[in-house]
């Protein structure tokens, strides 16, 4: 059996991670976390602490079912780039070509209501956009802009209104104006659930289909799913909120993805264990593939972890949320990328790429040292904690044999 230590690890040095975060349970800033670190494809350490359901007495177990939200975003992202792989689509593609509601898209410029002014986009959405959310289209829960308020107006903010399909969402969307035009600065919203949306059109299947098909079921991951149905829902982890004292508290929208969701989200639809998504991060470090099985070839997985900015999102973010910090980081193709280490103070390589969800889950892959790492809990908003930095602090102080 492969150690910590048979992988560059030193154990002691590994068994901080568990003492460091358990500090976070025993202390009521996390009910509880799950994670996992691997090299090489082989995994050098895991470790449950608390409670999936602190209320009900429940701990966290190796098959926890955990909400991982925006870590929906690069599986999406995987699912589009197999059907680029078949020739479905060019990333120059305008998105117009699919979706003819984006044909005529306009920026907004200044005022509200009637005294809007929007001027034609200059640049059409292209698929790549999409994928490196250089699209101009943002969120609700952005507020930053008259653009997000827009949003919201329509009844999309950190959901979005009753809806038979996510067809009829786009549509929604095509009508609002941009943030900016597209290719000219970062801003995070709803750019993969359009991708969802030609991910349905490309293949001719719903996303849930289309995914399982090119992702989910050759990874083998059988518990990834759109909801949580009624033989999984004792391994659901709870949800939970900080309060005025920084202490977790149970949300009550934690039992929300109990029934099938109205739209397939791409950007933030999915559930997941830690050995499902441990797989899936497995293969991007394997460069595509794992075990024998190939998702993607290893140029395609190099053209996604590669920056597709013309700077960093230090520059060109339009600011708001974000699940990464903007100094020294771009963007690939659904994932963000590790460019200067230095401006962040960080240890992690140049070529790493990631992401996380907004209930505090993250994972990395670090191609230079071959590293990778997953950590799931379920606290609501990720920024509340800087656990993802203290991971890699803890992660690479443990790698003694780089």
């Amino acid at each position: 059996m492969t150690t910590g230590r048979d992988l560059g690890f030193d154990p002691s040095r590994l068994a901080r991670l568990d003492k460091h975060f358990a500090r976070y349970v025993d202390d009521g800033r996390l009910a509880g976390w799950q994670l996992a670190v691997s090299r090489a494809g082989q995994v050098a350490h895991e470790a449950t602490y608390g409670w999936r359901d602190r209320e009900a007495s429940l701990p966290v177990e190796p098959d926890t079912l955990w909400r991982i939200a925006s870590m929906t975003k690069p599986i999406t992202a995987v699912a589009a780039m197999s059907l680029w792989e078949e020739g479905a689509f060019e990333l120059t593609d305008p998105i117009s070509t699919w979706l003819p509601g984006f044909a005529e898209s306009r920026i907004y410029v200044k005022g509200r209501d009637r005294t809007m002014v929007t001027v034609p986009a200059s640049e059409p959405i292209r698929v790549w956009h999409l994928l490196s959310h250089t699209s101009g289209l943002t969120a609700g829960f952005m507020r930053t802009s008259v653009v997000d308020e827009l949003y919201r107006d329509a009844g999309y903010e950190f959901a979005a209104p009753p809806h038979p399909s996510i067809a009829e969402c786009v549509d929604d969307w095509a009508r609002l104006p941009l943030l900016f035009d597209p290719g000219t600065a970062w801003g995070y919203g709803v750019s993969t659930d359009v991708l969802g949306r030609l991910i349905e059109i490309w293949s001719g299947q719903t996303l849930d289909v289309a995914i399982a098909n090119r992702v989910l079921d050759p990874l083998g991951m059988t518990d990834t799913v759109w909801h949580c149905d009624e033989s999984r829902r004792s391994r659901l982890a709870a949800l939970y909120v900080p309060d005025d004292n920084d202490l977790a508290v149970r949300s009550p929208i934690s039992d929300v993805v109990h029934g099938p969701p109205s739209i397939l989200s791409g950007g933030g639809g999915l559930l997941s264990t830690m050995s499902d998504y441990l797989r899936f991060t497995q293969m991007l470090a394997g460069k595509g593939e794992i075990e024998g099985t190939r998702v993607l070839a290893p140029a395609t997985v190099e053209l996604m972890a590669r920056n597709h900015l013309p700077g960093d999102l230090g520059a060109l973010s339009t600011g708001g949320f974000a699940e990464t910090s903007f100094d020294g980081v771009g963007f690939g193709l659904g994932f963000a990328v590790l460019l200067d280490p230095d401006k962040l103070h960080s240890v992690a390589s140049p070529g790493e790429f990631y992401w996380g969800g907004i209930f505090s889950t993250a994972f990395w892959v670090d191609p230079v040292k071959d590293v990778s790492c997953v950590f799931m809990t379920q606290l609501m908003p990720s920024s509340t904690y800087p656990i993802r930095s203290q991971l890699r602090q803890l992660v690479y102080g443990a790698l003694v044999h780089p």
